[in-house]
């Protein structure tokens, strides 16, 4: 695990090599704040020498000027200015490099899950996710800012005020140092244990994130359902499994704090029995006896820091292998390195290009449960093709393989003879406009979620609202397209998101034209108006439509009747209905208001 933990640190320091100057400045005010802390006890215990009349460091009479005592305590008064300028320096400097840390690891870590695919994020509950990008990147930020950076100043003070008791006193100096062997060793015991227990509280935390994420979004179902009771139990229990995660860590964190609370009142009353018999015996002064009682205190310090910074450090680490679980997630969907399509130049939209062929394509999520067979078939530049089948058939699945949303597992999908995987993401996407059945839309404006990625101006915007039939809607709409919109469109109704979504495929003049659905939602006489603008964007493009009216489907020139990932049927409306077949019976039942094709 300590390998392990070594590597994924040393993976995310890569994100400390712009801050080297201000991590060298940090490491160099660790000197002198190390070097005032160890001398303070030095300065009172000779302070007491003085008064006592003992010896004193031969320094002390050099410079003293015939006043050792003011002179001692100029000295206490400047080390104690210079500890607090450095050290508020030093926090400072910690704070900043760690929120610049943090900042770029969580932009990194939205960058990479964006270009996740679907097939992660399927699995991937979005609470989950989210506590990766907020409340571990947090924890990380604890860790370096009051915990990585306090372990070097500790251990660089360690080594000062070692240096300093052996100098002083050889005797006391290595008893104290021989106390540190077993605290050190029972702190690393219950490392390990703490750490399996703060990993499950991250864990715990995800699923009540999820949970609460997942409850808020389907709010309008659990109160319709009358659900609230339901789920409020089932919260309330993942409530108390993070409840009892916490405990854990609790547990070690005080137990470790006792212990080394208890071990420094034990070591201080070993240096008093032992200098007091040294000082009685006339071996040591009582001003060299105060400055290892007080240097004890000060060496065990840097334990009681680290026993506080233990859960920050903890968290830290499980921090660490969580969000390199999430950057070590392979991209499965990406750009070849070489291609037809590979070029700087933009891609064309010439009048005949658009042709889709699906090769032997086989798809499944879920190991022997196949969506698609070895489905095959060619749809020609400029033609209209529909898709028709029964819920589960895979025609929506097809539509996110031509995407590449999901890769398949076998055969191969072209677009005018170039295999998708060799057209470079962006230009491949920039070909297809798809009008989906669920639109979403972000928080902003109408404009904004109409352009997306375009460079439209609003005058070329305003003509294509235009065009499209879409002015009294934007009429109704308080300040037209730059009308605020909630999250996921939430004051917009549901036919309202489809014309949006219609409107921002137009603005693109894509290639070839997917839609699934594109007017389910919308009312007859909105359908009405829509399906003439509808028709001009279908002209002399390929579009491969997934509809259940038979309005649209009827348009067609040609039908594919899906069942189980296989092509069943194939041919024109008339042609099919006068087979009998599948698509004869969905058409007749749905012409008797009986069902949806």
């Amino acid at each position: 695990m300590i390998s392990q933990d070594f590597k994924r640190v040393k993976y995310l320091g890569r994100y400390l090599t712009k801050e080297k100057r201000r991590l060298f400045l940090i490491v160099l005010i660790l000197i002198p704040v190390a070097i005032s802390g160890a001398i303070q006890p030095l300065l009172v215990g000779q302070a007491i020498s003085v008064l006592k009349g003992e010896d004193t460091i031969f320094l002390i009479d050099k410079f003293s000027f015939g006043s050792p005592i003011r002179f001692l305590v100029l000295i206490l008064l400047i080390s104690v200015l210079i500890r607090l300028a450095f050290q508020g320096l030093q926090s400072y400097s910690i704070q900043a490099v760690g929120q610049r840390l943090t900042a770029r690891i969580r932009s990194d870590l939205f960058t990479h899950s964006m270009s996740l695919s679907l097939k992660f994020h399927d699995r991937m509950p979005v609470g989950k996710l989210l506590t990766r990008l907020t409340s571990d990147v947090d924890a990380l930020s604890e860790v370096f800012g009051s915990g990585a950076v306090g372990v070097v100043a500790d251990v660089v003070s360690l080594f000062v005020i070692s240096i300093t008791m052996i100098i002083t006193e050889w005797r006391l100096g290595i008893l104290l140092l021989l106390t540190q062997i077993p605290v050190t060793y029972v702190i690393l015991l219950l490392q390990k244990r703490f750490r399996k227990a703060n990993y499950k509280v991250r864990e715990e935390l995800s699923q009540l994130n999820a949970d609460f994420q997942e409850n808020l979004q389907g709010i309008e179902v659990v109160q319709m359902f009358r659900r609230e009771r339901i789920n409020g139990k089932n919260f309330y229990k993942t409530g108390i499994d993070y409840r009892n995660a916490v405990n854990g860590t609790i547990f070690y964190d005080s137990s470790i704090s006792a212990f080394v609370e208890w071990i420094s009142l034990a070591v201080v009353a070993c240096v008093i029995a032992l200098g007091g018999l040294l000082v009685t015996s006339g071996s040591m002064g009582l001003g060299t006896l105060t400055t290892f009682i007080l240097y004890s205190q000060r060496l065990f310090e840097p334990l009681r820091q680290l026993a506080e910074r233990f859960t920050q450090i903890q968290g830290g680490l499980t921090a660490v292998q969580r969000i390199s679980e999430l950057l070590e997630q392979k991209i499965e969907i990406s750009d070849r390195s070489s291609g037809n399509y590979l070029s700087n130049s933009k891609p064309s939209y010439k009048e005949g290009l658009g042709e889709v062929v699906f090769d032997n394509v086989s798809f499944f999520y879920k190991a022997n449960e196949p969506i698609l067979k070895n489905l095959s078939f060619k749809i020609s530049a400029g033609e209209m093709v529909a898709l028709v089948g029964p819920t589960g058939s895979g025609k929506t699945t097809l539509i996110r393989l031509l995407c590449r949303l999901y890769e398949p597992q076998s055969g191969r999908i072209k677009i005018d003879g170039v295999d998708i995987r060799d057209i470079p993401l962006i230009k491949l996407r920039s070909k297809l406009g798809v009008v989906l059945q669920d639109t979403f839309l972000f928080s902003g404006n109408v404009s904004e979620n109409l352009k997306l990625d375009s460079s439209i101006n609003d005058n070329r915007l305003k003509q294509i609202c235009t065009d499209l039939g879409l002015n009294n809607f934007l009429d109704r709409l308080p300040k037209g397209l730059e009308t605020s919109l909630r999250e996921r469109g939430g004051n917009l109704s549901s036919g309202e998101r489809q014309l949006l979504s219609v409107a921002r495929v137009a603005i693109r003049n894509p290639t070839i034209l997917v839609m699934d659905e594109a007017t389910a939602f919308m009312d007859p006489s909105t359908e009405a108006t829509l399906q003439r603008d509808l028709n001009r964007l279908l002209e002399k493009r390929t579009a491969l439509v997934i509809a259940h009216r038979l309005a649209t489907v009827q348009q067609a020139n040609r039908i594919l009747v899906l069942r189980k990932g296989e092509i069943i049927e194939e041919g024109t409306h008339e042609y099919l209905c006068s087979q009998g077949g599948l698509y004869a019976q969905l058409a007749e039942l749905q012409e008797k208001g009986l069902a949806n094709l």
